[in-house]
C-alpha cells in the first residue's frame, strides 16, 4: 500500500449555542485560524460572514504548502471565502501545476477562479452525491494507486 502522508487544511464550523457563527481553518498540526465570522467587519463577505483575509493568508504562509515535503495536499475547500485571497489562488494554481497530488473540495458555484478550475481538462473532478459519498474515500484511493 502506498502511504501519501498528506498535509493541508480543512474548515470547521464555529458554533455558538448550536448556531453557526463562522468557519475556522484547521492545519495538519491542529493549529487553528478563523476564516470568517458574523462578527468580523470586512469588505470581503459571503452572506452574513465577514472573511478575515489577513488571518487566512498568515495561516497559509505558516503552512507553506508549495514547499511542503509532502506529495499529497488536501484542501477543504476551494470556495468563495477562500478565493477572496489572491495568495490562496496563486498557491492553488502553483500546486495544480506541480507534481503534487492535490485532493480538494470545490464549490459547486463560485468565482471565475472556481469556474476556470472546473473547466480545466487537466483536473479530474469527482462529484460527491448522497449516493456515492460513503464510498468516496475508496474511490479516491483507488485513483491514487494507478
Amino acid at each position: 500500500m502506498v502511504h501519501h502522508n498528506p498535509t493541508g487544511f480543512y474548515t470547521e464550523e464555529i458554533k455558538e449555542n448550536n448556531i453557526r457563527r463562522g468557519f475556522a481553518l484547521i492545519g495538519p498540526d491542529s493549529t487553528k485560524a478563523i476564516l470568517s465570522h458574523v462578527n468580523i467587519v470586512s469588505p470581503a463577505r459571503v452572506g452574513k460572514y465577514g472573511v478575515d483575509i489577513p488571518a487566512f493568508e498568515k495561516f497559509l504562509e505558516r503552512l507553506n504548502l508549495p514547499a511542503a515535503d509532502n506529495r499529497t495536499i488536501i484542501i477543504d475547500e476551494i470556495g468563495k471565502m477562500e478565493c477572496f485571497s489572491p495568495l490562496f489562488c496563486r498557491i492553488i494554481t502553483g500546486l495544480l501545476a506541480s507534481d503534487k497530488i492535490v485532493i480538494a473540495t470545490i464549490a459547486l458555484k463560485g468565482t471565475p477562479f472556481i469556474e476556470n478550475l472546473k473547466k480545466s481538462s487537466e483536473i479530474p473532478i469527482l462529484e460527491v452525491t448522497r449516493a456515492n459519498r460513503d464510498n468516496m474515500p475508496e474511490t479516491i484511493l483507488s485513483r491514487l494507486q494507478l
